[in-house]
């Protein structure tokens, strides 16, 4: 099956919109997985109907039973996190649900309970199935979840014999986007055309080669500073990384966002037509080929 991720090193350099309007060029023929837990926004686009529901358990919180606990303070000693109080109460915010309290206890008065960190969700689009997830609030193990929502993601691909698992993945190069890379077959890297995006395009390029993951960049509004874009495509070439789209600037994009509606299927201004001639040409395998 083949898995691609889309991924930009930074924020706001339009992945999102771009990983929108494949799913809705493949014509339900692809599963897309919303693999940014910590920021979701891919359901914006695409109105996904939730069918299933399901809790995210990615720690637990600890639990003194008074009854066994002989106050001999190693909890509070051993507590990185100062979430242990003095009488022996938990400050649920401050614990990191590491589980050292339970650990070192003598005389196993600590209990670790489940802790829901969050939820994932199968859900149905217009454009076929789609997973995604919301953590909470402050919480962690947000690698944990992308695996989740991706495994679930692959599942149903298989199940309903479709052929590729369209991923939208996190910002950044750390846990999250380690995850969302994991299994995959090719990544495609939407990167904008300013110092930050060249900085953290050459990050995530890393990553990738890290991981052996073929890639192909797409520079988005590359018509709004051609001198970085120049430079991105300096850096593909010494790289030998193929770039694969070049879409331009168009305001219609924020007036789709705004419609709730993909930019393909708002208009057939440029940046919808660049967007059509992107996916085509990685409906056809161009970054497999890599």
């Amino acid at each position: 099956m083949r898995q691609l991720v889309v991924l930009s090193g930074k924020g706001g350099t339009g992945k999102t919109s771009i990983t929108a309007s494949f799913a809705t060029l493949s014509k339900d023929a692809l599963v897309v997985a919303d693999c940014d837990v910590d920021a979701p926004d891919l359901h914006f686009l695409l109105a996904p109907e939730i069918q299933e529901e399901h809790p995210f358990v990615a720690s637990g919180l600890p639990e003194i039973d008074g009854r066994k606990c002989i106050a001999c303070g190693r909890c509070i000693q051993f507590c990185r996190f100062d979430a242990i109080y003095f009488d022996y109460q938990i400050d649920d915010i401050a614990c990191e649900g590491c589980g050292l309290c339970a650990h070192v206890c003598p005389e196993a008065a600590i209990t670790m309970r489940p802790k829901v960190s969050g939820h994932w969700y199968e859900s149905m689009t217009a454009y076929g199935p789609m997973v995604h997830a919301r953590l909470d609030f402050g919480e962690g193990n947000s690698g944990k979840l992308v695996t989740q929502v991706k495994e679930q993601g692959r599942k149903i691909a298989e199940a309903s014999n479709r052929h590729l698992l369209l991923i939208d993945g996190p910002a950044g190069t750390g846990c999250p986007v380690i995850a969302a890379l994991s299994g995959a077959t090719e990544a495609l890297l939407v990167a904008e055309p300013s110092i930050s995006g060249l900085h953290d395009l050459k990050k995530i390029v890393a990553v990738c080669r890290h991981f052996d993951v073929p890639v192909g960049i797409c520079i988005n509004r590359h018509d709004i500073d051609s001198t970085y874009t120049e430079c991105i495509q300096s850096m593909a070439d010494m790289e030998s990384i193929p770039v694969v789209g070049h879409v331009p600037y168009d305001e219609n994009v924020t007036w789709a966002q705004l419609e709730g509606q993909t930019i393909v299927n708002y208009d057939e201004g440029p940046a919808a037509t660049a967007i059509r001639t992107l996916w085509a040409a990685l409906s056809n395998g161009e970054l497999e080929a890599t």
